[in-house]
C-alpha cells in the first residue's frame, strides 16, 4: 500500500501513475479539496478538518511493506519507526539512519525561526528533476517494501 499525505503533496500525477503499473494500492489521505479519481487502486481518504489528522490517520496504518509519501517530518519518522519505506516529495527516502538528524535540524530550525522573526522559510521552486528523483525513489522504495512485505508475510503465517 501507498499512503500520500495529500494536502500538499505536488507528485500524486506521478505516484498514481506508478502505483498503477505496479497494480499497488493507493491512499490520497487529506482534509478535502481532491478530486476523485476513477481508478479502482486509487483510495480517496477524507479526514476531519484539524491540525494533523490526515498524518494521525496515516501513522496509524503504514507499517512493513507500505510506502508512505511526506513532507511531514514528525509523521515520516513515525511511519519509519512503523517499518515504513518513507519518501520525501523529491524522492529522498528518510530512513532509520537518518530520521534523527532530520528531525533534529527540523528542531533547530525552528528554533532559528522562532529567535529571528524576520527568517523566512521559502526554499527553491519544485523542478522537474524533483519529480524525476520522485519517480526514482518511488520505483525503489517499492522493490524494498514488497522485499519487507513477503518477510513480513511469512512470519505473520500468510
Amino acid at each position: 500500500m501507498i499512503f500520500i499525505d495529500a494536502d500538499a503533496c505536488p507528485v500524486k500525477t506521478e505516484a498514481e501513475e506508478i502505483a498503477t503499473r505496479h497494480k499497488v494500492r493507493i491512499a490520497f489521505v487529506s482534509n478535502g479539496g481532491l478530486r476523485p479519481s476513477a481508478n479502482p487502486l486509487v483510495e480517496m481518504v477524507y479526514v476531519s478538518a484539524g491540525p494533523d489528522e490526515a498524518d494521525k490517520w496515516i501513522a496509524e496504518r503504514a507499517g512493513p511493506g507500505d510506502v508512505v509519501v511526506t513532507g511531514d517530518i514528525p509523521l515520516a519518522a513515525k511511519a519509519v519507526a512503523a517499518g515504513a519505506e518513507v519518501l520525501k516529495h523529491d524522492g529522498e527516502a528518510f530512513t532509520p539512519a537518518n530520521i534523527g538528524v532530520v528531525l533534529a535540524g527540523r528542531d533547530l530550525m525552528a528554533d532559528l525561526r522562532a529567535a529571528d522573526p524576520f527568517r523566512q522559510g521559502g526554499g527553491r521552486p519544485f523542478s522537474r528533476a524533483d519529480r524525476a528523483r520522485f519517480r526514482d525513489g518511488l520505483e525503489r522504495a517499492l522493490r524494498r517494501a514488497g522485499a519487507q512485505g513477503t518477510g513480513a508475510r511469512k512470519n505473520r503465517g500468510a
